[in-house]
């Protein structure tokens, strides 16, 4: 699968290392943050409450992101209740072939916890957005912030604002 293209805003903040033509007729969206789904999970909920203030101070939000992000968090959530599960439970289980009438068990082999392999994807997941939104120290460092006389005008270059 092709790697998708990066978002103008965040070719400019890397400095646009490929020197490919920057698209100029880009849509943008207007900087403003979404608002938080009622549906997220309690975990899923405290991630974008984590997350949204300093991705919108940086720029990056904008109202149509409301889904990314919102897949973002319910990863977040979905790795922590896995992690939980092998922390409660160990990253291996028993297989039980067969139970005698005596409460004598039989047990056939040792398994992988199914939760190692949730935790795994959202991990990925995770890793995507972080990616998209530029929440990894490694994202960060392909980005530079230009000059700016004021956060504002940080903003409208992100934003496309002038």
């Amino acid at each position: 699968m092709p790697t998708p293209a990066k978002p103008t805003h965040l070719k400019i903040l890397d400095g646009n290392p490929g020197k490919r033509p920057i698209n100029r007729a880009e849509p943008k969206p207007r900087p403003k943050p979404p608002t938080m789904p009622t549906w997220l999970s309690r975990e899923a909920k405290a991630e974008w409450r984590r997350v949204v203030p300093e991705l919108d101070r940086i720029g990056l939000l904008t109202l149509v992101d409301r889904a990314a992000l919102a897949a973002y968090c319910e990863a977040w959530s979905l790795l922590r209740l896995a992690q939980a599960d092998v922390e409660a439970n160990g990253v291996t289980h028993y297989v039980v072939e067969k139970t005698y009438d005596d409460g004598t068990t039989i047990y056939a082999r040792v398994a992988k916890n199914p939760a190692v392999n949730v935790m795994r994807d959202a991990m990925a997941t995770i890793r995507a957005f972080c990616s998209e939104f530029g929440l990894s120290p490694s994202a960060r460092s392909r980005m530079t912030v230009p000059e700016a006389d004021s956060e504002e005008d940080a903003a409208g270059l992100l934003t496309g604002a002038r």
